[in-house]
C-alpha cells in the first residue's frame, strides 16, 4: 500500500480516539537511546498500553551506539521501529530520505498545534527544512546543556572568605564563562573532607558526538555562527571568525587548567559518575541527568544546584538536545503508532513525563504557574531553553559532525596546533561535504 493511503488510513483510526474497540491491537515497538527518560517512558506508556489495546516494546541502544545503530536501521528501510524518538540532528535525513512519515495532516486532523510547544523545540525536532511549516516529528523530550554544581561546598564559610579574597565576588552561580573558569581554577586540586577535588568535569568524547556537544556551549557565546545568516552554506569568517578563535581557546585552557586526571574521553556517563562521586565541583551535561543528581544519596538535594550555560563576550546560548517522536515510514503499525503520538501529545500525559521525570516541551506544562518551583532544576531548564542553539539537521549531518569531532578533538585535547588552524581546516571540511552534496 501507498505511504499515502497508509497515512489516510492512519487519520481516520486516530479521529476515532484511543479505544481498544476502535482499532485494531498493535505491537508497536519505539526506538530511542537507553537512558533513564527512556525507563520513565516505559512507565508512562502503560497508561497508552491500558487505554488503546496496543502492546507496547522498547528498543532502547546505548548513546555511543545509538546513533550508528539506528541510522543503519532507517536508512535500510528496517521495520524494527514503529516510533523513532531520533535525535534533532537527525530530522533533515529522517525527511528528505523519507524515513519519517509527514505529521501535517495528522497534526491539523487531531488539533495539535505546534504554536502549543516551546519555539525552539519545534524548530530543533520537528520542522525540516528550517523556518518552514513542515513538520516530521511531535516533541517529545526537551533537552539542553547546563552545568550542576556543589551548592555545599560553595557555601562552605571559608572557601567563601577565600574565594572572596581571591576575585573580589562572591563564591556564586557564574554570570560568565570567565567567572565559572575562575570557578574552576578555585577547586582544581583542592582538599575537601580529605579528599582532591578537581573544577569541571566537562565533554571531551571524541567517537560520537561528545567533544562538540561540549565546545559549542563556548563556541556559540564567543561568536562562532555556521554560516553567514544572509547566505546558507557561506561559512568563511562564522564558523573560523576572531571570536570563534576565542571561544576554542577558552574551551581548551579550561581543559588544561580545570579538569580531572584521565579525562580526555568523557561524555554524558562519565561526567556524572565524576560529579557523583564527589570529584568536580562543576559538571557539564544535559538537563536530563538533574533528577537524577537530585534523588542521589550523596549529592542530591541541598547539596547540589543547577545553572544554565553562562554567557561569554558574544551572548548567553546553549547547546540543544533533546529528540523529537516521529512515526517511521517503513513501518505497517502506521495508523497504531500515529495513535501514540495522539495520547502522548495530549496535556495531562505531559503533565505525567514531566512529574515521572521527563521534559516536557508543551507550553501549558512548563508555563503553568508552579512549574518554576516544582522541582530544584526547573527553572534552570526554563532558563537553559530559551537560549538554545543547534548543530546542522543536514542529511549530510553525520560526516558534518564528524569533521568537527576530528578537528576540536585534536585542538583541545591532543594540543595539535592553533584553534584559528584548527577552525580553518573545518570550514574547507564542510565546504567538501556541502559541496559533495550539491550545495554549494
Amino acid at each position: 500500500m501507498k505511504k499515502t493511503h497508509l497515512l489516510a488510513a492512519s487519520l481516520i483510526a486516530a479521529a476515532s480516539g484511543l479505544a481498544a474497540e476502535d482499532a485494531y491491537a498493535a505491537n508497536l515497538t519505539l526506538c530511542w537511546a537507553a537512558w533513564d527518560p527512556a525507563n520513565a517512558l516505559v512507565e508512562l506508556s502503560k497508561d497508552f498500553e491500558a487505554q488503546s489495546g496496543h502492546k507496547m516494546n522498547f528498543e532502547f541502544v546505548p548513546w555511543p551506539n545509538f546513533a550508528d545503530r539506528m541510522l543503519n536501521e532507517l536508512n535500510s528501510g528496517g521495520k524494527l521501529c514503529d516510533l523513532m524518538i531520533g535525535d534533532s540532528q537527525w530530522i533533515g535525513l529522517g525527511a528528505e530520505a523519507g524515513h519519517y512519515v509527514k505529521m501535517n495532516d495528522f497534526f491539523e486532523a487531531n488539533a495539535i498545534s505546534m504554536d502549543d510547544f516551546i519555539p525552539a523545540t519545534v524548530t530543533g525536532y520537528a520542522e525540516w527544512p528550517k523556518g518552514t511549516p513542515n513538520y516530521w516529528a511531535l516533541p517529545a523530550y526537551a533537552d539542553v546543556v547546563g552545568w550542576t554544581y556543589r551548592k555545599d561546598w560553595f557555601a562552605r564559610p571559608e572557601l567563601q572568605a577565600e574565594y572572596k579574597e581571591k576575585y573580589g565576588r562572591d563564591l556564586d552561580v557564574p554570570a560568565t564563562l570567565a567567572e565559572l573558569k575562575d570557578i574552576a581554577e578555585f577547586f582544581q586540586g583542592r582538599e575537601i573532607d580529605g579528599k582532591t577535588v578537581y573544577g569541571a568535569a566537562i565533554y571531551t568524547e571524541r567517537g560520537s558526538e561528545g567533544i562538540t556537544m561540549g565546545v559549542t556551549n563556548a563556541l556559540y557565546n564567543y561568536g562562532f555562527l555556521y554560516e553567514n545568516p544572509e547566505k546558507p552554506y557561506d561559512m568563511e569568517g562564522f564558523v573560523n571568525s576572531s571570536g570563534a578563535v576565542e571561544g576554542l581557546e577558552f574551551y581548551k585552557a579550561l581543559y588544561d587548567c580545570c579538569t580531572p586526571p584521565g579525562s580526555s574521553d568523557w561524555y554524558m556517563s562519565e561526567t556524572i559518575d565524576a560529579f557523583k562521586s564527589g570529584q568536580a565541583a562543576l559538571q557539564m551535561n544535559f538537563a536530563f541527568i538533574w533528577p537524577g543528581v537530585n534523588a542521589d544519596p550523596n549529592v542530591g538535594g541541598d547539596r547540589s544546584g543547577y545553572f544554565p550555560n553562562p554567557a561569554g563576550p558574544a551572548g548567553q546560548f546553549a547547546q540543544l538536545g533533546g529528540q523529537g517522536i516521529s512515526v517511521v515510514s517503513y513501518s505497517s503499525n502506521q495508523d497504531a503508532a500515529l495513535e501514540y503520538i495522539k495520547w502522548f501529545a495530549q496535556p495531562e500525559v505531559q503533565q505525567r513525563w514531566w512529574d515521572m521525570g521527563g521534559a516536557p516541551a508543551l507550553k501549558s506544562v512548563v508555563e503553568a504557574p508552579g512549574f518554576a518551583d516544582s522541582q530544584p532544576y526547573a527553572q534552570a531548564f526554563l532558563d537553559s531553553m530559551a537560549i538554545v542553539k543547534d548543530f546542522w539537521a543536514e542529511p549530510t549531518y553525520a560526516e558534518l559532525l564528524l569533521a568537527m569531532q576530528n578537528r576540536v578533538h585534536r585542538y583541545v585535547i591532543a594540543g595539535e596546533g592553533t584553534a584559528q588552524e584548527a577552525l580553518d581546516a573545518l570550514v574547507g571540511d564542510w565546504t567538501e561535504v556541502f559541496e559533495d552534496d550539491g550545495k554549494l
